[in-house]
Order: C-alpha cells, then sequence, then structure tokens
C-alpha cells in the first residue's frame, strides 16, 4: 500500500461572507456543513447565546429565505456567487423585550435592526417618537451631552430621523439637531445597553414592530389582502394599510395551521368559529409563512412555559452580569464625580490661585504705583516748594515794583500836578501876554497913528517952512546989496543956520519926533524881549509834554511787568487855548 493512499483526502470547502448588523465575517465553510453548522460558528463568532431568535437569511431572485438548520447548506437554494452571501438577522421578535432580552449583545443586535427599519420606513414612526428615538439612539453613540464637546453640527452626519419625517415639516438639519439635542441632554447618566433598551422599549409598541407582511388573497382571484406574522399571532390587513389589522388571529386561539401547495387554512381553537383560508402566490412564500408561524408559535408556548435551565443560568448570569456593571457604573459614576469634584475644586484652586496671582500682581503694581507717587509727590512737594518760593520772591518782586510803581505814580501825580501847575501858570502867562500884547497892539496902533500923524504934521510943517522960506528969500535979496558970491561952503552954512533957525523956531516938531523916536525904540525892546520870553515858554511846554509822554510810557511798561493797574490822570490839552497861544506867539514872531 502506497504512502500516498494512506493521506486522507482535503475536504472541499467554500467561502462564506456573513453580514451581521455591525460587522461583517468571512468563513470558510466544508461542503457537508448544514445550516445549523454554519448558525453555530458566526454565534459563537459573535458571542451570541440566545440563538432561537436569529436566522441567515439570503436573497432568492425576487423574495428571501431562511437557512434551514437541518439541511446541508450547499443542497439549499443559496446563492452559487464566491463567498455566499448570508444576513445575520432577528428572525422572530419578543414579546417584551426588557423580560425575553437577556444579553447585551442580543439586545445590541435587536436595537441595530429596529433603528435600520425605522430609518427605512419599514416600521412606521411619528415625527415626535422618531425625535426621542433618535435621541437615545445619540445617547447610545456619544454618551452623556457635554454642551464643551458636543458642539452645534455634531449629528450632522448622522442618520437618525426617516426621511418620511424629515420631508413632512419645513425645517433645517440645524432645526432637528437641536429638537433631538433637547432630549438627548435630559438622558444624562444612562449607559448604552440601557438607553438601547429604552430604544427597543419604546419602538416595540409600534404598530408595524416584528411584523413580517405578505400579500394572500381570500379566494384565488382577488389580491387585495396582506398577511402579518408576529409574536402575537396572526394578522389580516388591506393592502393600503399596514397599521390597524381588519382580523387577528391569536397564537392562544388557533389550534392547527395547515398549507396545500397554495392554499392556508387557519383553524380557530373554538370549534364554532369559521375556519379561515386564503391562497398565497409562490410555494416558496407559503413555505417561509410556514416557518414564521411555527417559529413563532413555538416561542409563544416557550415564554408561558418554566424557563430552561440554560436560560436560566442565562438570566442569573445576565441579572449578576447587569449587578456588576451596574456596580461598575456607580463605582465609576461616583469615581467620575469625585474626580469631576476634584477637578472642580483643582480649577476652583487654580482660580483662586490665579485670583491671588493677579491680586498678588496687583497689590505689586499699586505699591509700585505708590511708590512711584509717593516719589513722584515728594518730587512734586520739591517743586511745589522751589516754585512757592520763587513766588514768594516774585511776589517780593512784585512788591517792590508795586511799591516802586506807587512811588513812580505818586512821583508822576506830583509831577502831572506841578506839570498842570506850570501849564495853568503858562496859560495864565499867555493870556496876560495876550492881554499885554493885545494892549501893545492897540497902544502900537495909537503910536502909528500919532506917528502918521506927526509925520503929517512934520510934512504940512516942512511944506509951510519951505513955503515962508520962499517967501522970505525974495524980500531979502531986493532991500540988501548984493554981495559976493560965497563960496559952496558958505552957502550950505547959510542954508544950516537958516534952517537951524527955522528948526529952532519949530522946537515943538523936533522934540514931538525925538519922543515918537524915543518911543519906537522902547517898544522895539519890550517886543524883543517879550519874544525871546514866548519863545522860552514855548520850549518849555515843549520839553514837559516830551517828558510828560516818556513818563507815561514807562508807566505803561511798568503796569504791564507788574501785571497791576494804577489809574493815572489823564491830562487833556486846551487846544482852543493852546490854538490861541500859537497864534498870538505867531504875531509876535511877526512883530
Amino acid at each position: 500500500m502506497s504512502i500516498l493512499g494512506l493521506k486522507k483526502k482535503q475536504p472541499k470547502t467554500f467561502k462564506v461572507k456573513v453580514i451581521t448588523m455591525d460587522a461583517e465575517m468571512e468563513f470558510s465553510c466544508e461542503v457537508k456543513w448544514k445550516g445549523k453548522d454554519l448558525f453555530d460558528l458566526v454565534c459563537r463568532t459573535v458571542g451570541l447565546r440566545e440563538t432561537w431568535f436569529f436566522g441567515l437569511r439570503y436573497t432568492v431572485k425576487d423574495t428571501y429565505a431562511w437557512l434551514k438548520p437541518e439541511k446541508r447548506v450547499l443542497d439549499q437554494e443559496v446563492p452559487k456567487d464566491s463567498p455566499i452571501t448570508f444576513h445575520f438577522l432577528a428572525k422572530f421578535f419578543p414579546e417584551k423585550v426588557e423580560e425575553e432580552l437577556v444579553q447585551e449583545i442580543t439586545q445590541h443586535l435587536f436595537f441595530l435592526q429596529v433603528k435600520k427599519q425605522i430609518l427605512d420606513e419599514e416600521i412606521f414612526c411619528s415625527p415626535e417618537a422618531s425625535v426621542l428615538l433618535a435621541s437615545y439612539a445619540v445617547q447610545a453613540k456619544y454618551g452623556d451631552y457635554d454642551p464643551n464637546f458636543h458642539k452645534p453640527g455634531f449629528l450632522a452626519q448622522d442618520e437618525l430621523l426617516p426621511k418620511r419625517v424629515l420631508m413632512q415639516y419645513q425645517m433645517t438639519a440645524d432645526m432637528w439637531e437641536e429638537k433631538i439635542t433637547a432630549w438627548y441632554a435630559e438622558h444624562r447618566g444612562i449607559a448604552r445597553d440601557e438607553a438601547e433598551m429604552e430604544y427597543l422599549k419604546i419602538a416595540q409598541d409600534l404598530e408595524m414592530y416584528g411584523v413580517s407582511y405578505f400579500a394572500i388573497t381570500q379566494n384565488k382571484r382577488d389580491t387585495d389582502l396582506l398577511l402579518g406574522v408576529d409574536a402575537q399571532g396572526l394578522h389580516i390587513y388591506s393592502p393600503n394599510s399596514k397599521l390597524n389589522p381588519n382580523k387577528s388571529f391569536p397564537w392562544s386561539g388557533i389550534r392547527n395551521i395547515s398549507y396545500s401547495e397554495k392554499e392556508f387554512t387557519i383553524k380557530p381553537l373554538d370549534k364554532k368559529k369559521d375556519v379561515f383560508k386564503f391562497y398565497s402566490s409562490q410555494l416558496r412564500v407559503n413555505k417561509l409563512i410556514l416557518q414564521l408561524c411555527i417559529g413563532n408559535h413555538d416561542l409563544f408556548m416557550r415564554r408561558r412555559k418554566v424557563d430552561s435551565i440554560e436560560v436560566q443560568q442565562m438570566k442569573a448570569q445576565a441579572k449578576e452580569e447587569k449587578a456588576r456593571k451596574k456596580m461598575e457604573r456607580q463605582i465609576l459614576a461616583r469615581e467620575k464625580q469625585m474626580r469631576e469634584e476634584a477637578e472642580r475644586a483643582k480649577e476652583e484652586m487654580e482660580r483662586r490661585l490665579f485670583q491671588l496671582q493677579d491680586e498678588a500682581r496687583l497689590a505689586n503694581e499699586a505699591l509700585l504705583r505708590s511708590e512711584e507717587t509717593a516719589d513722584l509727590l515728594a518730587e512734586k512737594a520739591q517743586i511745589a516748594e522751589e516754585e512757592a518760593k520763587l513766588l514768594a520772591h516774585k511776589a517780593a518782586e512784585a512788591e517792590q515794583d508795586r511799591q516802586r510803581l506807587e512811588v513812580t505814580a505818586m512821583k508822576t501825580k506830583e509831577e502831572k500836578r506841578l506839570m498842570e501847575q506850570k501849564m495853568r501858570e503858562a496859560e495864565q502867562l499867555a493870556v496876560k501876554l495876550v492881554e499885554q500884547s493885545e494892549r501893545r497892539l492897540k497902544e502900537a496902533d495909537h503910536l502909528k497913528q500919532d506917528l502918521t500923524e506927526a509925520k503929517d504934521a512934520e510934512r504940512r510943517a516942512k511944506q509951510k517952512l519951505l513955503e515962508i522960506t520962499k517967501t522970505t528969500y525974495p524980500l531979502i535979496a531986493a532991500y540988501s546989496t548984493p554981495a559976493p558970491p560965497a563960496p559952496p561952503e558958505a552957502a550950505d552954512f547959510a542954508y544950516e543956520s537958516a534952517s537951524t533957525r527955522l528948526d529952532f523956531k519949530d522946537s515943538d516938531m523936533k522934540r514931538l519926533s525925538m519922543e515918537i523916536e524915543r518911543e519906537r525904540l522902547e517898544y522895539m525892546e519890550k517886543s524883543k524881549h517879550l519874544q525871546d520870553q514866548l519863545k522860552e515858554l514855548k520850549t518849555e511846554i515843549e520839553s514837559l509834554k516830551l517828558e510828560e509822554q516818556q513818563q507815561q510810557a514807562g508807566l505803561y511798561s511798568l503796569r504791564n511787568e507788574a501785571r497791576g493797574y494804577i489809574q493815572e490822570p489823564v491830562y487833556i490839552p486846551h487846544s482852543n487855548r493852546n490854538s490861541a497861544y500859537m497864534s498870538q506867539m505867531a504875531f509876535f514872531e511877526e512883530v
């Protein structure tokens, strides 16, 4: 016998891909494996012990079928693709999820499947219930709501509501997120498995929860009915309404279900009630309906019996596991609370530390500012003291200036008084001189008149003298002898002698002429003397005016320097008198 003949033949295998609600798995299966072998492998891989709710579903033409556990996999109408694809799904649904679902993995798989059916609108859900279910789904995924972490928009990538609900209202995604977040914030402290259980407890009350629908007819011609199979029994619906059944057959009221090819017969437990018959279009669908009916009925009967040892052990373990997890969650919550309190205390201490540091910094800054202020105040005090000294010095100087100004003002007043007195005296003198000049003018006029009259008298006297001379000279020539011609000197002498005789005869006239000449000379001397006095007076007055202007300018500058004010008497010259005075002086200058 050869060595090759001793070797065992390697079994042939085929590839299988199993898709669960949250994972994909691939297995290499032997050709002799039955459906139960593959199913058990998947359950062991997933860690599922509540296997009676689940099955492996595959697609056949236009419908689906469940893998039968007693037949080999390849002997069933499975797809011939490689790998062969199966979906690991819940085939039967519990009546009360809180009592029947023991393992956490079982709850999680049911939660994922029911959630997908609601989002795909296989299970009808109102908008209010959809928002509430979405809030529990968010709690299961993200944990407790934290406004510092869960910022607006954190649900933008999550599918949480059916499209029908989204299209029913004119609301934006942000508005829906705000509504979901408002409910989500109320679920603080709920663990993931508890949130998923709360989700299932709400979902199990929906009318289409756990119902498998099939199109049937009450006779061979009509196709206007729907058959619904669920954990409660069989239900007959109108084609357009899957929510409210027209007729129901609970499992407790059914005695027998049978089918022959396409005809189904439901025999009630009460023999008085009529037998209900209906027809299905395909034999494959009839087999599927029968499988679901048998499985749901078995579970219905199983729920009403005492739990098996396995189930009791599972429930005990699940209870212990829940208690342990609850204790762990409590410890975790307590530790979390302590940590939060410690963090809050730490934050408070850090805040207090920062506050104390800020206070210390502010105190240091205030101290520095106070020191700077003290230095500044000392410097300001020194400056103020120096300024006070300077001001005192300036005040003393100002007082001296004031006293000097007062003295100057007094001197100025005295000088002005003297000057005014001199002006008054000058004016009086000018008036006197004017009066005297007017009197002299009158006297001069009289003298001129007298002189004119004297000259006229002299001229008349000379005329008379000439006439007398002419009259006398011929008489003398006639009575006397002719004498020899005298020399010219003798003639002149004779003439002068005659004139002398004549003048002598006219002695009064000569005396008057001499007196007039003497008066004229005296008048000219007095006029010249008066003119000189007037010139001196004019020069003195001009010098006094110039000195007064200089004194006024000096007083004005002193007042500006001392920033004071001294009221001074202002001398206003008498323009009329000065003009008269100047006219009189002009007259004397002419004279």
